[in-house]
């Protein structure tokens, strides 16, 4: 898929666009709280 491709796709259904903006969001929080969790842990 080129990127004319894409955004011809996103063009004619606009729904998509806000679906994977949430998944990008969603996917940017995981990733911070699970770099959290590593982060903290105490040593022994």
């Amino acid at each position: 898929m080129s990127k004319t491709d894409i955004a011809d796709y996103i063009a004619q259904n606009p729904r998509m666009a806000g679906v994977l903006f949430t998944i990008c969001l969603l996917l940017t929080q995981a990733g911070n709280s699970a770099a959290a969790n590593l982060g903290s842990t105490a040593g022994p």
